[in-house]
């Protein structure tokens, strides 16, 4: 269903931004009466147990949409693993364009006053989907707008800088953060990988500085900036290209976390959970 036609779906006003999403105790007190089941593209079906036959006992149809939907999902359950960016969280919300962007971009979503639901996926880098929540580590963002032209997916990391600019090094470095295959040992372990690699590629420097100083360790999602890393080329309203950055601040200001911090605050992050924003 396209945005336009849901005007609620993660509207600004009170309790409608959070309307399609219910939590865990409210979910699990629902009645038959209050749920509804639906095939993946939202028709809802009144019959899930049952398929289509030709007659009482004939042959399935391939036909039974919802059959051939549930089994198709059913297969592709078990996700593989992100070779980065594996651990993760997400958040719903909105955007809103106070002042017109239309110099910048010609896309309808920058107009004043417009605005759209938006998911976001933060996470850490290098880390595996069972790792912690505070590795010194930079942190992903992956934002998708759900605007009335389409959806629009843009990825950004909480730092201005990165490791790298040749492609060709990407899965090398990510190597050095991942299992040795021989010892099975991650980086944590054994960084003789990480630092042998920093130490052939000094473009590094400006990342490792900020990874390895005060702000390694963000206090939370919630507490950092993101930056689009990569300068993009956009068309305004004119018809003329224009370079841009996008850059994400937080209102929450930008927090951090030292390592006697953290070490410290780990049994209260541990017994408070995500519900409190961290």
């Amino acid at each position: 269903m396209a945005p336009s036609a849901m005007p609620t779906q993660h509207a600004p006003e009170g309790k409608q931004n959070g309307d399609l999403y219910l939590d865990y105790a409210a979910d699990r007190n629902a009645t038959a009466q209050e749920t509804l089941y639906t095939t993946s593209n939202g028709v809802p079906m009144p019959h899930p147990y049952e398929t289509q036959r030709v007659g009482e006992n004939g042959p399935l149809l391939l036909q039974d949409f919802h059959l051939i939907d549930l089994l198709s999902h059913f297969d592709r359950e078990r996700i593989p693993e992100r070779v980065v960016h594996a651990k993760g969280s997400g958040a719903h919300g909105f955007y809103k364009t106070t002042n017109s962007a239309e110099d910048i971009c010609m896309a309808d979503i920058f107009k004043a006053g417009k605005e759209c639901p938006i998911t976001v996926r933060f996470s850490t880098v290098g880390g595996e989907s069972g790792s912690h929540d505070l590795a010194r580590d930079p942190r992903g963002f992956s934002v998708k707008f759900r605007t009335d032209e389409g959806n629009w997916d843009v990825v950004a990391n909480n730092t201005p800088v990165f490791f790298l600019r040749d492609p060709a090094k990407f899965p090398h470095f990510i190597h050095t953060q991942k299992r040795n295959p021989a010892t099975h040992l991650t980086h944590m372990d054994d960084s003789t990988v990480f630092w042998d690699y920093l130490s052939q590629n000094p473009e590094s420097i400006h990342q490792v500085m900020i990874l390895m100083g005060d702000r390694g360790i963000p206090k939370g999602y919630r507490f950092m900036h993101g930056y689009l890393g990569h300068t993009i080329k956009l068309v305004n309203k004119q018809g003329e290209w224009v370079y841009a950055q996008l850059h994400m601040l937080s209102k929450q200001g930008h927090g951090v976390l030292h390592t006697r911090g953290v070490l410290r605050a780990l049994p209260r992050l541990l017994a408070e959970g995500p519900v409190r924003g961290h």
